[in-house]
């Protein structure tokens, strides 16, 4: 049986505990929180919640602990923090800081002997790996990934941090043509703004300047600058009735030839009800994995292109022979 500790309780811990609940050989030990433990109402009966402080002499009995709590600027904080005391996995998604949390969070898993898994879930994640994949089987060829239709949880965040936004949700969508082409196998060449389109919703404080709102999220580099963007204010109870969801998804594809220059195509996509429930059942996944490597004398930091297939299958490789291979 593997002990799931949990980090953080928002929607990801929350997703982190029923997909525990869906393993038969995983158990979930405890909930840890940088807020009152009393705040936290978890589903799962007798798991106790914790503060985050009972984490830091190293002596909680759990084999995995899970990272769900805490934003792009936390985990850079928190995961190596914990490697050293831990087997961690965290769902760090800034593509371009990846190799410096690895190193980060490389060198205190070494110090403290644990094994440690960085930016788990579908992007990076499940989408990094057909990336591979695809580059592995098509030496010749290019990589296009579109994301959407769905939430940008942290686009969404970035328009509530404006003054006078009251509550915001953002949809990244991909653009229909760019992918179609992107289908028909002619190697486009596409930039950020050919690729997707963002659609704000945004609810408005009493008062606010909506000309000011919609400037300042249409010009916010990083975010907005780049991609043709359509603002439009609603109401908190239209917010709440129409976009009250976490949906997501995305293509991943690669076009190409083979060898013998036969034109040839690889798509991955994946559409999801809730964005946070499935990126929590990817953690679990490789929180087993984690433990088996731990459980081998393993240590260091892993991303999904270190850990074998096998390795996150409750099912013995006999079974996987028989019924997958």
């Amino acid at each position: 049986m593997t002990r799931i500790g949990i980090l953080g309780y928002g929607n990801l811990g929350r997703g982190v505990e029923f997909a525990v609940r869906q393993n038969a050989d995983m158990e979930l030990v405890a909930v840890y929180t940088r807020r009152d433990p009393a705040s936290v109402a978890i589903t799962t009966e007798g798991v106790p919640v914790k503060p985050a402080t009972d984490l830091d002499a190293g002596t909680e009995a759990i084999d995995v602990l899970i990272i769900a709590g805490g934003s792009a600027t936390d985990l850079p904080v928190l995961t190596p923090t914990y490697a050293k005391l831990y087997n961690v996995v965290d769902s760090f998604d800034t593509h371009a800081n990846i190799p410096t949390h690895f190193e980060n969070v490389d060198t205190a898993a070494h110090e403290g002997g644990k094994v440690a898994l960085i930016s788990c879930g579908w992007d990076p994640g499940l989408f990094s790996l057909n990336r591979l994949y695809a580059n592995c089987m098509l030496p010749e060829g290019a990589d296009y990934t579109f994301w959407g239709k769905g939430i940008s949880q942290g686009h969404s965040d970035a328009i509530r941090r404006i003054e006078g936004v009251a509550d915001a949700k953002q949809y990244t969508i991909p653009v229909q043509a760019a992918l179609d082409a992107v289908r028909s196998g002619s190697n486009p060449e596409l930039t950020t703004r050919e690729k997707h389109t963002r659609e704000c919703w945004v609810v408005l404080e009493d008062g606010a300047d909506a000309a000011a709102v919609e400037k300042q999220i249409v010009e916010m580099p990083n975010y907005f600058a780049d991609y043709d963007t359509v603002v439009n204010f609603i109401s908190q109870e239209e917010l709440d009735r129409d976009h009250a969801g976490l949906p997501h998804g995305g293509f991943v594809l690669r076009t190409g030839t083979s060898a013998a220059g036969t034109p040839m195509k690889i798509e991955y996509s994946l559409e999801l009800g809730s964005n946070p429930e499935f990126t929590s059942s990817v953690l679990v996944a490789y929180a087993r994995a984690i433990a088996r490597l731990a459980a081998e004398g393993q240590c260091g930091c892993k991303t999904v292109f270190d850990i074998a297939p096998a390795y996150l299958a409750s099912q013995d490789g006999a079974f996987l022979r028989a019924h997958m291979l």
